[in-house]
C-alpha cells in the first residue's frame, strides 16, 4: 500500500511510483515531459508516452489503477499468458498542470480517455476508487471532483477547503476519504460530509495513509469509526505524523512521530490486517535516504521515534571518490522481508531487490550505476577512427574552465607588447574588479576605468567554478545589451551550460529577475548555438529551462485579455462617475458679481447730476411764466446788472 502514490513534491515536474500488488512496473516522469514505463523484474523500458503539448501542460502526478482480474467464466478469446498478466495491469492516471486528467492504457500502448471540465487549476494528486470505476481528484482551486470513468463526465464536485488541496486518499473499505491542503479533512464519500478535522501541518501536506484496516465483523456505522490510524508528511517538514480516529472527537493532534532526515517524498506500509501486530514503514526522504520503522499502534506515544534501519546507495568515482545516489522510490515485497527499491535518476532509474536486515542500522550499498545504465539500454555502435598528429601540429581545444579559460580578444591581440607589460604590472585583484563594478555608485575608482568584456568574461568562469554568489551577481546585472554579447562571445563554450543552469536557477527562484535573464539567454543562445546543438544529453539538461519558458509564454495572452478587459471596466467607472459629476451641477448661477472702474462710476454720478440739473431748470422756467413777480425780479436783475457793469468801466479809467 502506498502513500505517496505518484505525488510531486514541490510542485515540479518529476515523480515516480510502482504499480499496486506485486509492483511489476514502475511509472516515472521527468522533466522532458515524457512517462516511461519500467519493468521491475527485467528493468527494462515497456513504454514511453509523450502527452500532447507536454511542455505546457506537464504531468504534476501520477495514480496506479487496482489491478484487474481476468473474467474466466466467459472466455471470448484464448490468451496467451503474457497477455493475461499484461491485462491485469491496465489504467494509468496521470494529473495535468492544466486540470485535466489523462487515462493511459499500458496493454495498448495508447491514450485511453480525456477527463477535462472538472478543474481550472493544477491537479495535485488523483486516486482510483476500488471499484475502478470511480476517480477521485483534488487542485489548486479548491475542490474534489469525484470522476466516472466509463463516461469521462464529473459524478460530483463540492468545495473542500479554503486553501489549495495538495493530497487525497482513501480508505481501505472505500467509504472514506482524507484530503489535506495544511489541515486534514476526513469526509463520508456517501455523504460527502466532513466526519473529522484534524491540525495537520505548517506547509502543504505531501503524502496520506491508512495505517490500520477496520476490522470486516465492525457492526459500528460509518459516523462512528474509531481505532482508525493513519500517517500524514509535508512539505519541508523532518516528521511523520500518526493521527488516530477517535468516537470522542475530542483529540485532533497526532499520537506519535517518526522522525526523518529529510522531508518524506515516498511511503509504503506493511500491515497484517491484526492491531497487534507492528506496522512496517518505508519512508524515502528528499536526501535519498531510506529510513525502515517497525511500531505498533496502540495509541499515544510521547516521545519520537527513531529509524530501525537507514539504507543508501552509493557509487565509488575516480581517485576512490565515493558519491552518494538518490533513491527514489520503495515497496515492501511480499512477506515484507525484502523491499524493492528504485534509485539512481528518472531518466534511467536502477531496480533493485534488497533483502532487509534490521539488525545494522546503518546499511550503505555501493553500485556502479553508469554501468549498470550502459548494460541495459540499448546504445548504436558506430565507428570511429583515430586521426594520425604529428609531433610538431598543435591541438586547440577550449579551455577548461579555471585552467586558460577566457580566449583573447581582437583588441588585446592589437595591443603592443610593451603596453602589455605596463598594464601586467598595475593589473586589478578580484577585489577590486568587483569594487570598480558597482554600478550604482558610478565612480571610476582606479586609473584603468571599468574592466572591459575579457574581465567580465574572467570574473564569470570564475563565479561558476567557484559558485561564489557576490560575483555572479555583480556580473549577471549588466544591462547593457552590447557589454553582454561581447562578455558572452568571450566565455569558452565549456562555461556554457553551468551558465544555462545558473540562468535556469534565478529564474525559477526569482521571476521578477526575467528582465535581466532574458538577455542572458538570448545572447547564450545566440553566439553558442552550434555548441549546443553538438551536446548529446541537450534535451534533459534544458527540459527545465524550455518548460519554464513556454508555461510562461503560454499565459501572456490570458494576461493581455484581463489587462484589456480590466482597461475597459476602469475607463467605464470613470465616464459613469463623471456624467454623475455632472449631473449635480447647477446650471445657473445664484450670484454674479461684476467689478466697474472708477471713470465709469464718476462719468455715471455726473451723468445723473446733469439730468436732475436739467429738470430742476425746467421745473423753474415753466414756474417763472406763470408767476409775474419772477418777471419782474427778472427785469431789476438786468438793469442791475447793467449798472454794475457801467460802474466797473469806470473805475477801469
Amino acid at each position: 500500500m502506498a502513500a505517496a502514490d505518484g505525488g510531486v513534491e514541490g510542485g515540479g515536474a518529476w515523480c515516480c511510483v510502482f504499480s499496486p500488488g506485486l509492483a511489476k512496473c514502475l511509472a516515472s516522469v521527468a522533466g522532458d515531459g515524457r512517462i516511461r514505463v519500467w519493468d521491475t523484474q527485467s528493468g527494462d523500458l515497456r513504454h514511453e508516452y509523450v502527452p500532447s503539448s507536454h511542455l505546457s501542460a506537464t504531468c504534476s502526478c501520477l495514480s496506479w489503477a487496482a489491478a484487474r482480474r481476468l473474467h474466466q467464466e466467459v472466455p471470448q478469446k484464448k490468451k496467451r499468458r503474457s497477455e493475461k498478466e499484461d491485462e491485469e495491469l491496465d489504467l494509468l492516471a496521470i494529473g495535468t498542470a492544466v486540470g485535466s486528467i489523462l487515462l493511459y492504457s499500458i496493454v495498448k500502448g495508447e491514450l485511453q480517455r480525456k477527463l477535462s471540465g472538472g478543474h481550472n487549476g493544477k491537479v495535485n494528486c488523483v486516486r482510483w476508487h476500488q471499484e475502478n470505476d470511480r476517480l477521485y481528484s483534488c487542485s489548486d482551486d479548491k475542490h474534489i471532483v469525484e470522476w466516472s470513468v466509463s463516461t469521462g463526465k464529473v459524478k460530483c464536485k463540492w468545495k473542500a477547503e479554503k486553501g489549495s488541496i495538495s493530497y487525497l486518499c482513501l480508505s481501505p473499505d472505500g467509504q472514506m476519504l482524507l484530503s489535506a491542503g495544511r489541515g486534514i479533512t476526513l469526509w463520508n464519500l456517501e455523504t460527502k460530509e466532513v466526519y473529522r478535522k484534524f491540525t495537520g501541518h505548517a506547509t502543504a501536506v505531501s503524502s496520506l495513509a491508512f495505517a490500520t484496516v477496520r476490522p470486516p465483523n465492525d457492526s459500528q456505522p460509518s459516523d462512528e469509526i474509531t481505532g482508525l490510524y493513519f500517517l500524514s508528511g509535508a512539505v519541508h517538514d523532518r516528521l511523520l505524523n500518526v493521527w488516530q480516529v477517535r468516537s470522542d472527537r475530542k483529540d485532533k493532534n497526532a499520537v506519535l512521530s517518526f522522525v526523518l532526515t529529510d522531508a518524506p517524498v515516498y511511503v509504503d506500509l506493511a500491515t497484517s490486517g491484526d492491531r497487534e501486530d507492528p506496522v512496517k514503514l518505508a519512508v524515502v526522504c528528499q536526501d535519498g535516504q531510506l529510513h525502515l520503522f517497525e511500531h505498533i499502534l496502540n495509541g499515544y506515544c510521547k516521545k519520537p521515534l527513531l529509524p530501525t534501519c537507514t539504507l543508501q546507495i552509493a557509487t565509488s568515482g575516480k581517485g576512490n571518490e565515493v558519491r552518494p545516489v538518490p533513491i527514489l522510490a520503495a515497496v515492501f515485497c511480499s512477506g515484507s522481508q525484502s523491499v524493492l527499491i528504485a534509485y539512481n535518476t528518472l531518466l534511467h532509474p536502477v531496480i533493485e531487490r534488497v533483502t532487509l536486515n534490521t539488525n545494522e542500522s546503518q546499511i550503505c550499498l555501493v553500485r556502479d550505476t553508469e554501468m549498470t545504465v550502459s548494460l541495459s539500454m540499448e546504445t548504436a555502435v558506430t565507428k570511429v577512427k583515430t586521426p594520425v598528429v604529428a609531433r610538431d601540429v598543435k591541438v586547440l581545444v577550449p579551455g577548461i574552465p579555471g585552467h586558460n579559460a577566457t580566449m583573447k580578444s581582437t583588441l588585446m591581440q592589437s595591443r603592443k607588447t610593451e603596453a602589455k607589460r605596463k598594464d601586467s604590472a598595475n593589473e586589478f585583484t578580484i577585489e577590486e574588479r568587483l569594487s570598480a563594478m558597482d554600478i550604482d555608485a558610478m565612480e571610476v575608482k582606479h586609473k584603468g576605468g571599468f574592466p572591459q568584456a575579457d574581465n567580465f568574461a574572467v570574473l564569470l568562469v570564475q563565479g561558476l567554478e567557484s559558485n561564489d554568489a557576490s560575483i555572479l551577481n555583480k556580473v549577471l546585472q549588466i544591462k547593457k545589451d552590447a557589454l553582454v554579447k561581447t562578455t558572452i562571445a568571450r566565455l569558452p563554450v565549456t562555461a556554457v551550460v553551468p551558465l544555462l543552469h545558473e540562468i535556469t536557477r534565478r529564474l525559477q527562484s526569482h521571476p521578477y529577475r526575467a528582465l535581466l535573464m532574458v538577455r542572458w539567454l538570448k545572447a547564450v543562445f545566440t553566439q553558442h548555438a552550434s555548441f549546443l546543438s553538438t551536446l548529446p544529453d541537450l534535451v534533459p539538461q534544458l527540459g527545465m529551462l524550455h518548460q519554464m519558458m513556454e508555461s510562461r509564454v503560454k499565459t501572456l495572452q490570458k494576461l493581455s485579455r484581463l489587462h484589456g478587459k480590466l482597461y475597459l471596466l476602469s475607463a467605464q467607472v470613470a465616464a459613469s462617475k463623471r456624467a454623475q459629476d455632472a449631473s449635480t451641477v447647477i446650471q445657473s448661477p445664484k450670484l454674479v458679481y461684476a467689478e466697474a472702474s472708477s471713470e465709469d462710476e464718476n462719468s455715471e454720478h455726473e451723468l445723473m447730476e446733469d439730468q436732475e440739473s436739467d429738470e430742476n431748470w425746467e421745473n423753474e422756467i415753466e414756474e417763472s411764466v406763470d408767476d409775474p413777480k419772477m418777471h419782474i425780479d427778472k427785469e431789476v436783475s438786468e438793469d442791475s446788472g447793467e449798472d454794475l457793469h457801467t460802474e466797473s468801466e469806470s473805475e477801469k479809467e
